[in-house]
């Protein structure tokens, strides 16, 4: 690969990087900064530093250009805001899970980093479903950012088309696949899998968590409709409904008749902007000529639709910790390089 590097008469700018949460995403984003950073700053002109780990009870802070050490040596965990300014952060990247504990934290550091002027990219989606307006009220007060591509579908980037793409282009309603897990599962149900089958073969193929009940219930795929219906008409998660259909043992009938009429099973959330604050995942039948239709294994759409503009659609992006990792380093990207001027 030939990279031309980003031409400006200074040297590349520095940010260092607070990553809170060390899970599989996590991991992946650390080895990604360390293994391509040179070809990070080369290609984008800012050199991304982690400065610091950050787990439940502990933390480490890295030497430059070399991964984490061994857990076993890491140092107890030390107040966020100690960290931020022992490291000179610019940037808290959150991949902590969803559980109610890790959501409490996630969202009392993520206010306390965004009031600093610390910009914040995160992949949970716990408190950005239940504090989203105290969030922007932190990023306002300290003049930072937030993003969220990681939390809206991994490395689909339908977070930056609905924060910025469809502004001004009219759209009046979401329609997507955001759960690869549903989709892959409903196809193998469609080719005579049962449920159990079609889930041990997800989990083989590292598609599905360990408990899909997210995936399947249809809660995943609400949530991250819930988030995009905040960026495109500024809802607030808090108060969005959703009514949600899942993929359980009584599906393989549906999916089997569905293929055998020539269409197929999808898990489809809908959000309309003449429906307020209302967000409904049901299985639903595609036909060919549907984006959401032509989806393979765990792929993921989003079809935006603005009446006047036409449909415009969005799909594929790898759905695992690499693809979410990806995602973090492009949100990173973004909040880094924020004040350049021209095409940059």
């Amino acid at each position: 690969m030939v990279i031309t590097p980003l031409t400006l008469d200074r040297a590349p700018e520095q940010a260092a990087v607070v990553l809170s949460g060390y899970g599989p995403v996590g991991r992946a984003f650390a080895g990604h900064l360390i293994s391509r950073g040179a070809e990070i700053t080369l290609r984008h002109g800012v050199r991304l530093r982690l400065a610091a780990v950050r787990v439940r009870a502990a933390q480490c802070l890295p030497r430059e250009g070399e991964p984490p050490e061994s857990r076993s040596a890491w140092e107890p965990l030390a107040p966020l805001e100690r960290t931020l300014g022992q490291t000179g952060a610019s940037v808290l990247v959150q991949t902590l899970p969803s559980s109610p504990e890790e959501s409490r934290q996630a969202g009392d550091e993520a206010a306390l980093a965004l009031r600093r002027g610390v910009h914040v990219v995160t992949a949970t989606k716990s408190h950005l479903l239940s504090r989203w307006r105290e969030l922007e009220e932190a990023a306002w007060a300290g003049r930072s950012l937030i993003r969220i591509s990681a939390a809206t579908g991994a490395a689909l980037p339908a977070g930056d088309l609905a924060r910025t793409g469809m502004r001004g282009l009219g759209c009046e309603s979401v329609r997507a696949c955001l759960n690869g897990t549903a989709t892959f599962v409903l196809d193998r149900l469609e080719a005579g899998d049962s449920l159990a089958e079609a889930v041990a073969r997800a989990r083989r193929r590292g598609i599905a968590e360990a408990d899909p009940s997210a995936d399947l219930s249809g809660f995943d795929a609400a949530a991250k409709a819930r988030l995009l219906t905040a960026l495109l008409w500024r809802w607030d998660p808090a108060a969005v409904r959703t009514r949600t259909e899942p993929v359980d043992a009584r599906t393989a009938s549906a999916a089997v008749r569905a293929a055998a009429a020539g269409r197929r099973l999808r898990a489809v959330a809908d959000a309309r902007a003449d429906e307020p604050f209302l967000v409904q995942v049901r299985l639903q039948e595609t036909v060919p000529g549907d984006p959401l239709y032509a989806l393979e294994g765990p792929e993921k759409a989003v079809v935006y639709g603005c009446p006047d503009a036409g449909a415009i659609t969005v799909s594929g992006g790898r759905s695992s910790p690499l693809g979410a990792a990806l995602a973090l380093v492009k949100d990173t990207l973004a909040v880094t390089t924020a004040e350049r001027f021209g095409f940059a």
